[in-house]
């Protein structure tokens, strides 16, 4: 009798046992997807990129850039959301997709119809799902759409994103931002081997009265310099994760860049760079894997 009271007690111990296991796992699990969701990469960068819209929206002029940015992010949760579904995704939130509308916003100049930017950034999204290489987009979103945008719609660019209309000061601003992003993405070979290559062809260039270097070395030409190497050269998906291969993905894009403004100037040189760039890493990815 003593022995069956005993095991009915033991049975009744590892039972309150594992009822509390299981009312207390999910809510284990569930924090830790939380904790897991906000120390994401592009939830941070997320973050900073609306900060700095914040501060940027703080010049007159560009307030109307704003509500700009507010149409991007729309279209862009809109657009991934209905692609989710199709697709049949569990994860139906975009943070990529805010960051696309985000970037294409503050590049675009801010007086740009609110329409303009958001088929913009709808060209953007399309193309990260249509062109892509082992489910990663092969081209940088906000580039490839901020390159049609000036071929079909002929937008203007303030990159007031980068502060451009800021004070000078102001540019303190863009320097943490984009410290911070880099350093939560681990790119820094990537961007100051941009940096390092751009300036220097760029000062080589001015010395030698070749072209206009001058003008790429003044506000905002160094503003959007610094806001592609920080937040547009820097997107994961798209670009190499070692560091030999940052240092060739920067170097591309200078090169390229420099030299598509060298022979054409206009607005596109950084944009075909770092899509130059994308190119290669594809197809690096590609020989990879053969």
């Amino acid at each position: 009798m003593n022995t069956n009271r005993g095991m009915e007690q033991t049975l009744s111990r590892q039972q309150t046992y594992s009822r509390k296991q299981t009312q207390v796992r999910p809510q284990g699990n569930t924090q830790k997807q939380q904790r897991k969701f906000l120390m994401t990469p592009k939830l941070y960068v997320m973050i900073v990129l609306i900060v700095m819209t914040a501060i940027a929206g703080m010049h007159a002029a560009d307030r109307q850039g704003i509500l700009n940015a507010c149409a991007a992010i729309v279209t862009a949760l809109l657009l991934d959301l209905l692609i989710g579904v199709l697709q049949k995704r569990n994860r139906l939130f975009s943070d990529g997709g805010v960051i696309t509308g985000l970037i294409v916003a503050l590049v675009l100049s801010s007086m740009t119809p609110w329409y303009i930017c958001a088929l913009t950034t709808g060209i953007a999204i399309v193309s990260k799902h249509v062109l892509k290489i082992k489910r990663k987009p092969i081209l940088n979103p906000a580039a490839f759409g901020l390159l049609a945008a000036i071929l079909l719609f002929s937008s203007g660019q303030s990159w007031w994103g980068a502060m451009s209309e800021l004070p000078i000061w102001s540019i303190a601003f863009l320097l943490v931002g984009g410290f911070l992003v880099t350093s939560r993405v681990n790119k820094f070979p990537q961007a100051f081997s941009f940096l390092a290559v751009y300036f220097i062809l760029l000062l080589l260039m001015g010395f030698l009265n070749f072209g206009q270097a001058g003008d790429a070395l003044r506000t905002p030409f160094i503003n959007s310099a610094l806001f592609m190497a920080f937040f547009m050269l820097t997107d994961p998906p798209t670009s190499p994760g070692k560091y030999k291969d940052q240092v060739v993905f920067g170097c591309i894009t200078a090169i390229v860049g420099v030299a598509i403004f060298m022979m054409f100037g206009g607005l596109t040189y950084l944009f075909i760079g770092l899509l130059a760039a994308n190119v290669w890493n594809a197809y690096r990815i590609y020989k990879s894997n053969i």
